[in-house]
Parts: C-alpha cells; structure tokens; sequence
C-alpha cells in the first residue's frame, strides 16, 4: 500500500512537470507567435509612418517648389519692373542733356552774333572818337583863334579863375569848421536851450494904446458928450483916459498909455452904453463897478500865473502887480504871457543843468515886474522891480537875477544867466516884436526875390523860417550840369546882399515829367 503509494506521487510529480514543460512550451510558443505578431504590427505601422513621412515630405516638397517658383516669379517681376524705371529714367536724362545741348548751342550762336555786334560797334565807337577827336581839334583852334589865346594860355587864365574861387570856398570851409568846432563846443547848451523853446510856447498880440468901443447907433455919441459936455469930461476925470468922437460910424476911441486905466474906461463905457442911462452920478458908479471887476480879474490873472509855474509864497501885492501885466503889452509881447514864458524856459534849463529850478523859475515870472508900474514911477522896469522886490522882502538871489536879465549887473550865479537866456530867447521868436517880425519877412521876401532873378528860374521858396530856401528850375532850360553852376551863383549872390543869421541852404531842383494819357 505505501509502495502504490509511492508510485502514485512519482507520477504525480511527473504529471506536474509535464504540465509544467508543456506550459512552458505553450507560453514559449504562444509568447513567439505573440512577439512576431507585435513585431509585424509594430513593422506595419512603422511601414505605415515612414509612407506617411514619405507623403509628407512630397508633399512639402511640392510647396516648397511652388513657393520658391512663386518668390522667383515675384523677384523677376520686380527686377523687370526696376528695370524698366532705369530705363525711362535714363531716357529722360537723355531728353534732358540733348535739351541742354541744344540751349547751349542756341546761346552759343548768340553769344557769337554778339560778340560780331560788339566788334562792329567798337569799330564804330573808334570811328566816331576819331572823328570827335578831329572836331575838337578844329574847335580848339578855331577858339585860339577868335579869343587870340594859346590852349595853355587858356588853360592858365582858367586855373587862376578857379584858383580864386577854390580859396573863397577855403576861406568860408575854414569859418564854416570854426564854427562848427565852437557849435560841438557849445553843443550842451544848445541842446538845453532847444529842449526848453521845444516844450514851450506863447501867444503874442499886438501892441496897442488905444480901445475902440462900438455904439448901437450914432445918436449915442451925443448922450456920451453930454449937456455941455459934461458927462465926457466926468468921464474923462474919473478914468483918466482921453475919450475922443470923431466921424468914424457907430464907434469911439478910448486913448491911454495905462492899459488897466483903459480896461476899467473899456468896461465902464460899455455897460453906461448897454444901461443907456449917462449922466455923472451913474458914470462914477459904472467906473468904480468896472475898477472893482478889473481888479478881480487882475488878481485872478496873478494868481493863475502862479499856479501855472508853480511859484509860491509870493507877496498878495506881488501877485497884484503880476495880474496887471496881462493888461500890459511890450512891442509885440503880452507881458504876462511872456514873463511865464520865461519862467518856463528859465525852469526847463535849470533842471537840465542840473541847478536851482524853483529860483529860475520864480526870478523869470517876476524879471518884468517893474512893468507893472513903470507908467506911474519914475526910472526903467529894471530899477523899479528892484525896489518893488525889496520892499516886499523878495530872496536876494531872485532880486540879482531879474537885476541882470538886461546886462545892467554882472550875473554872479547859474540862475541869472538862465534869465538873460531865457529873456533872449522868449523877444527872438517870430512875432515877439514887431520889428523883429517886420525884419524877418522883409527877410525872406528879399531871399526868395534874389533866388527868382537868375534866368530859368521858375519859381524859388523860402522855408525852414529862412533857414533853406528851394529853387524849381525849367529843365528845359537848365540841366544838371548848369544847376549845380546855379546853386553856386545863388550862394554867392545870397552872400553878397543879404544879411542873415546862421547859414542858408540853396536846393535847385530840376524835374522832367512824361505824360501820357491811356483812351
């Protein structure tokens, strides 16, 4: 039993491991078969990836072809096109050199025909010169012979002519470059004097000794002299003013050499007229009315005088005689009006040199004020403002200056030399005297007369207050040459007659016109 036993697990164990070598075979076999079959799929499919590399590959091939063939054909079509712009422009630059060849050509055959004019025309000018030459030649001696003189003859009597007239010219050269040195010398004063006569100005009236008053009617003359002449005596009397009635229409004249007397008998008269009642009792009512009036205005007249110069602290009595010079006139002047003048003038100066303005100012408003009272006190303007600012306790310096402002006193200060300045230059201006004034036209009449006697002259103006005077020639009478002669002729002419201040300048103008009318 244990024997059978022992067989059976012998071939039981054989059992197993032919179980097991079969299984192994099996697995071996079946691992073969499945390993081939992987392999064959694995070889299919790399098969089948290398044609699908292959089929992509010719297929980006072919792109690739057709881009490269694409980019050709777009580069050939570029180059072409470049291709045909150089060309064009190189026949443009073509067209254009042929052009400028042809201009060139053009101009050269000009400048040829030119330069064949020109010779011509030198020929012609060497021919003429000739001839001129040999005209000249035959006048010459044609004029040594009518004038029995040699050409060096001529020619000496010439230069000794100009000889004269070029050292007259020196001489004046040199007093002109005198002059001019003093003027550069003198250059600070003038332009202070200028700036002052620039910023100031003054109306002058008339000087004037008598009044007319107009009447309504003729009749009125009889009421004016009165019963027996009384009311033109009481008049007479109480104004101090000569009242004369003559044949002149529906007028009287009232006669003084005391202008304020004359305003007061102005007035007085005018309201007696306009009031119609006139006999002695309303006369003197009417002149004290018309004192009274005048005496407001004169002190009013002072006071503005003041204020317009800017001059304080002076004397009420002071200003009282300064509004009397508004009824007072000195040739051509009024002399209120100019005794502002000179303060004004005296002050721009003053500033400008930089000295005491408010004391130039106040001696010129009051250098006149002996004026004032002159018709009344004995002795010259000049004393008696003296004495009038040293009764009233007038600045000393003030007193100096308006004592120098005629060159009666030596000036010891910059401020009185301003009032003689300042005097000079207010008198000079044209219309300050009547003289002057008178002088001044008389001036420029004779100038523009002389200017107008020379032949070809057509017409000669005096402007620049006498300072130039402008000659307007026929030009077909004068040419440029003989109106230089001209200029020359006047100025010494000029010279000769006349008698002026300062310098003249001669401008001769001649003036061609062509005139033509488009229809």
């Amino acid at each position: 039993m244990k024997e059978v036993n022992g067989i059976d697990l012998v071939f039981t164990l054989i059992k197993f491991g032919l179980v097991a070598i079969i299984g192994l075979v099996m697995g071996y076999i079946i691992r073969k078969f499945s390993a081939e079959a992987t392999i064959k799929s694995a070889e299919e499919e790399a098969e089948r990836i290398v044609q699908d590399a292959r089929r992509d590959s010719e297929s980006k091939k072919r792109e690739a072809l057709v881009e490269a063939k694409e980019e050709i054909h777009k580069l050939r079509t570029e180059m072409e096109k470049e291709a045909r712009e150089r060309r064009s422009e190189l026949l443009q630059f073509e067209r254009r050199v042929t052009h400028k060849e042809e201009i060139l050509d053009r101009r050269s055959e000009s400048l040829e025909r030119k330069e064949e004019s020109l010779q011509r025309r030198n020929l012609e000018a060497d021919r003429r010169e000739e001839e001129i030459s040999e005209i000249l030649q035959k006048q010459r001696r044609e004029l040594e012979r009518l004038s029995k003189l040699s050409t060096e003859e001529a020619r000496e009597l010439i230069l000794k002519q100009v000889e004269g007239e070029i050292k007259h010219e020196t001489a004046i050269m040199i007093r002109e470059l005198e002059a001019q040195a003093k003027d550069e010398a003198d250059k600070k004063a003038r332009d202070i004097i200028s700036l002052a006569i620039q910023r100031t100005a003054a109306d002058h009236v008339a000087e004037s000794t008598i009044s007319v008053v107009s009447l309504p009617n003729d009749d009125m003359k009889g009421r004016i002299i009165g019963r027996e002449g009384r009311n033109i005596r009481a008049f007479e009397t109480l104004t101090g003013i000569d009242l004369t009635i003559d044949d002149t229409p529906e007028a009287v004249i009232l006669s003084g050499f005391d202008p304020v007397r004359r305003e007061i008998a102005r007035i007085a008269l005018e309201r007696l007229i306009a009031d119609g009642r006139i006999h002695p009792a309303r006369i003197e009512e009417m002149v004290e009315r018309a004192r009274q009036e005048v005496d407001t205005v004169i002190k009013d007249a002072g006071e503005q005088a003041t204020l317009e110069t800017d001059v304080h602290g002076l004397h009420p009595e002071i200003v009282k005689l300064l509004g009397r010079l508004r009824f007072r006139t000195s040739y051509g002047q009024n002399v209120l009006k100019h005794s502002v003048e000179v303060a004004h003038l005296a002050g721009i100066m003053a500033t400008e040199l930089g000295v005491d303005a408010g004391l130039a100012k106040r001696a010129g408003l009051l250098h006149d004020i002996g004026k004032a009272v002159d018709h009344e006190v004995e002795g010259t303007h000049v004393e008696i403002g003296i004495d009038l600012l040293k009764k009233y306790k007038e600045n000393r310096d003030v007193i100096h200056a308006m004592a120098c402002h005629h060159g009666d006193s030596e000036p010891e200060s910059v401020e009185a030399v301003l009032i003689m300045a300042a005097d000079s230059i207010s008198a000079a201006r044209p219309g300050a005297r009547r003289e002057t004034l008178e002088s001044y036209i008389k001036r420029l009449q004779k100038l523009e007369k002389i200017s107008g006697s020379f032949e070809g002259v057509e017409k000669s103006y005096a402007i620049q207050a006498g300072r130039e005077v402008r000659i307007m020639v026929k030009p077909d009478c004068i040419d440029d040459a003989t109106a230089v002669k001209l200029s020359r002729d006047i100025v010494k002419r000029i010279e000769a007659e006349l008698e002026y201040p300062g310098q003249i300048k001669v401008t001769v103008i001649r003036e061609t016109r062509a005139v033509e009318y488009a229809k």
